[in-house]
C-alpha cells in the first residue's frame, strides 16, 4: 500500500516548486495559452478584455481537468492595472509601486555598515527599474565591504 498527499503539506521546504511543477505540467499538456506563472500564481496578458477572458477561461478549464482546485475569490477579471509578484503593471508597462517608493523616500540615509547593508536590500528589488543602478550603488557596496 502506498499513501500519497491529496495537498501539498504546508511547510514543506519543496512544496512551492512541486506546485509550480505540476501546474507547468498541466498547462503544457493542455496547450494552454501564453500566460505567466509564479508557483500557483497566473496571469494573462492581452490587448483586449475580451481576449483576457477567453484566455484566462482556457486556463481555468485545463486546471479543471487536471483535477486543480479554483477558488472562484482567487480568480480576478481584466482590468487595466494589476499587481503581480510586488510589480505594478500598467498598460503594459511595469513600475515599481507608489506605497514602495514612498518607503524608500522617507528611509533616513544609512549611517553604519548594518544600515547601508539594509537600504541596499530595501532597493535591491528596484534594481530593474533604475537606470544604471550598478554605478549609483557602488559606492555603498564598499562601504559593506569586509576591510582588508
Amino acid at each position: 500500500m502506498q499513501y500519497t498527499w491529496n495537498q501539498l503539506p504546508q511547510g514543506l521546504k519543496h512544496s512551492p516548486t512541486i506546485c509550480h511543477g505540476l501546474i507547468q505540467a498541466a498547462m503544457e499538456k493542455g496547450e494552454a495559452p501564453e500566460h505567466l506563472q509564479y508557483i500557483d500564481d497566473i496571469i494573462v496578458c492581452e490587448n483586449t478584455a475580451m481576449e483576457v477572458f477567453q484566455k484566462g477561461e482556457k486556463i481555468i478549464q485545463i486546471l479543471l481537468e487536471a483535477d486543480f482546485a479554483i477558488k472562484k475569490s482567487k480568480v480576478k477579471g481584466p482590468a487595466q492595472e494589476i499587481q503581480f509578484l510586488g510589480v505594478k503593471w500598467l498598460d503594459g508597462q511595469h513600475q515599481i509601486p507608489t506605497e514602495v517608493i514612498n518607503k524608500i523616500t522617507v528611509m533616513s540615509p544609512p549611517t553604519s555598515k548594518k544600515e547601508t547593508q539594509a537600504f541596499l536590500g530595501a532597493i535591491g528589488f528596484c534594481r530593474m527599474h533604475i537606470p544604471e543602478y550598478s554605478q549609483i550603488v557602488n559606492p555603498l557596496y564598499l562601504v559593506t565591504c569586509k576591510k582588508k
